[in-house]
Order: C-alpha cells, then structure tokens, then sequence
C-alpha cells in the first residue's frame, strides 16, 4: 500500500510566491463525475489485506481478514452472487446456518446481505474496506467504494430512483464512515440499500458504532427506531479491536507555528495554500460538502492561520469532512493559533456527533505531524522524502490502515 504522503519540495532561499487560498474556490462537480470518483481515496489505492498485518494481541484483527476474504471469494465464485448454490448467496447461507438470502421480491431485511465493520479509530477499517474493493471479481464500474457523506451526495446530486438504477448493476457496494445523523438520512439510506439488496448488491459498511447503535441516544421518533432496525439486519456485524495507528508510537504533534511562520512556509512552497481559518470556516458554509474534494484538489499541503474552536455545531461537521478529504488524500497541514485538540467544545465532544469530531482531531493531528517539516526557514528548506517521513507511520499504516 501506498502510505507515504506527498513529497512537497521547498526550495532554500527560494523566491516567494503568492500561494493559493482554498477561500478563492468554489469548484462546480457534475453527477457524472461523483460517480466516477466512488473508488478507494488515494491513501488507499494499493491496500490489499495482505499488507494489512493483524495485531497477534487483537484476534478480531485477522478474523476480519479471514471473513472479508471468505466474501470477496464468495463474489467471484460461479459467476457473482446471483447464483443459488454458491458465490455470495452459499456464503450467506453458510453464515446463516441455511438461511436463504434475500431475492428480488421478498422483504428488505429478511436476511444478511453484507458485512459490517465496527471498531475505534484508526484500526484499520477503512484498509479492510478497500481491500475488500480490490478483491472483489469484477470491474471498476461494477463496484462502488464511498463514504456515507457522499453516498448522500450522489442521491442529492442524481435523485434517488437515478442513484437506485445506477448502483443495482454494482457486484458491490462499500460505505466508509457508516455513521447516521438525522432521521432524514436514516431513511435515505434504509430505503437505498433495502432496494440495492432487492437487486442482489452486496453490502460492506465500516463505522465506528454497531448498526443496532446507530442513532442511539439522539432520536427517539418511533420511525427512525423502525428504520435503524432494518437498517441492522442487512449486515452481519464484525469487531476490530486495536489502537489508534495514527499515533501509536509517534510523536507529538508538533506545536502550532506563529502567523508569520505560517504565511512564510506558505509563500516558499509551490502548491501550497495559505487561509485564514475563520474565513476558511465561513467559506465551508457556501460549498457543498460533496465538493470539497474537488476544493483541494491539487493542493499539495494546506497551511492556515489563527486556527481557534469552531463556533457551533454546522461549522464543526463541515470542519470534519474536510478534514477526512485532507486525511484521504495525504495532505500535511501547518498551522497556527490553537491546537487541533481544542477545535471542539467540551459539550460537543459529549455529544451525538462526538465520535466525528475525535476521528477530526486524530486525522488534523496526524497531517499536523506531516506538516510539520514545512518551514521555509529550515537549513536546507526540504520536506522529508517518502523514506524518511516516518518509518514508524508506515509501518502503523500498513498494521491497521485506517
């Protein structure tokens, strides 16, 4: 797997540029190219389970391993998994102890139709997902492999029956970040995959909270309830325990840098941004999230200025996507004012949408460390080469990926 972000070169002595602002874009995304993109983000391009390296104290590690393979092969086996005596249908079966699995026709949730990867951060599931993805026995159009946030996106950008008769020709269908927020996308999402399932699409999810926990705590209606069980009963749900790779064994992230220490690694270093981060957060509010790919793309490191706590809720969810587009791909970040840690208040990190913000921090972390090398004022002025970024963080990545 590919691990090491990019090498971002600056120049000693070299002239000064104006970089460029992330404020200064408003990229326009058309449909066709948000399903195009539903493939495993960069970071993940080459994640194979064999470079995943289960953890020999966290057993549900390579038992994950085991059952995604087991599923891949079920994929492939007698042509997909149409096929009444083998493939994905035999699999489920067998999973069941004889159970038959759902067919076009019969109740949405009558039976497993995926696998569902619950587990804290950074122990790999994003990895498992991907490689998942990369087994899977058929071609890329053929399999779909996006996070929650732009599964949405596509139904908002295609119109449901559209994204309905988009993805049931789809082998496979993998949901990164499987976290549900409000009864309204609870119900997108139930109906989406109920009527996929119908199609005989198989199903992967990873979150960090188990499917009969979704929404837990935040929504009482009886119609949300109903859809969070259904939802459920199309995964069979598998635990990965483990640490946070991101930051086993590291360092600290380094300290925020001063404003002017800042504006200087910005202005030496080609492709560099450069954005005041309050205005940064204003100007969140007038992209669609599904486009915030889009805003950073090209980019080959982010520096921001007077970093302080996000103001209330929207801004901070908006922060968390963009801070998952930057992570996905490889983006180090240099920034002053506050450190990362102190983004959300203590009453949103008590919340229902707390875990989004934790994975926020770990991620703004771990791209602050990549960052931290990017100072114009350093002797020889350069970034660290993929060799020599962190020998310890490749080696996290390539144990639990994600």
């Amino acid at each position: 797997m590919s691990t090491s972000p990019t090498r971002i070169s600056t120049p000693a002595g070299g002239p000064a540029r104006e970089p460029l602002a992330l404020t200064a874009r408003t990229p326009q995304v058309p449909a066709e190219r948000l399903v195009a993109e539903l493939v495993p983000p960069p970071r993940f391009a080459d994640a194979r389970f064999g470079s995943y390296l289960p953890d020999p104290a966290q057993p549900s590690q390579a038992e994950a391993v085991r059952v995604l393979s087991a599923f891949a092969d079920g994929l492939g086996a007698r042509g997909g998994p149409e096929r009444a005596g083998g493939g994905l249908t035999g699999w489920l079966r067998r999973l069941r102890g004889g159970a038959s699995r759902p067919t076009p026709g019969r109740p949405a949730g009558s039976g497993t139709s995926g696998v569902y990867l619950d587990g804290g951060y950074g122990v790999g599931k994003t990895h498992l997902l991907a490689s998942l993805w990369h087994a899977a026995p058929a071609p890329p159009e053929r399999k779909a492999f996006g996070t929650f946030v732009e599964l949405t996106n596509l139904v908002g950008a295609l119109g449901f029956q559209q994204t309905v008769r988009t993805l049931s020709g789809h082998q496979l269908l993998c949901i990164d970040e499987f976290e549900l927020d409000d009864p309204g996308d609870t119900v997108l999402v139930s109906s989406l995959l109920s009527r996929l399932v119908e199609e005989g699409v198989a199903l992967a999810a990873t979150s960090n909270t188990l499917p009969g926990k979704l929404g837990e705590g935040r929504f009482a209606a009886a119609d949300f309830l109903r859809e969070i069980q259904g939802l459920s009963a199309h995964f069979r749900a598998l635990r990965v325990d483990g640490q946070d790779y991101r930051h086993r064994g590291l360092p600290a992230a380094p300290a925020p840098r001063t404003d002017k220490e800042v504006t200087r690694a910005a202005r030496h270093t080609p492709g560099t941004s450069l954005d005041h981060f309050p205005a940064l957060l204003d100007h969140l509010a007038a992209v669609h999230p599904s486009r915030y790919g889009a805003m950073v793309e090209g980019v080959a490191a982010v520096c921001l200025t007077g970093v302080c706590p996000v103001p209330d809720q929207a801004t901070a969810l908006r922060l968390v996507v963009l801070a998952d587009r930057l992570y996905d791909r490889e983006v180090p970040v240099l920034a002053s004012g506050d450190s990362f840690d102190r983004l959300f208040s203590e009453e949103m990190l008590n919340g229902g949408y707390r875990k989004k913000y934790f994975r926020a921090i770990s991620r703004l972390t771990a791209l602050a460390r990549d960052g931290g090398s990017l100072d114009a004022g350093s002797p020889d002025g350069a970034r660290p080469d993929a060799g020599s970024l962190g020998t310890e963080r490749r080696t996290g990545e390539l144990t639990a990926g994600r």
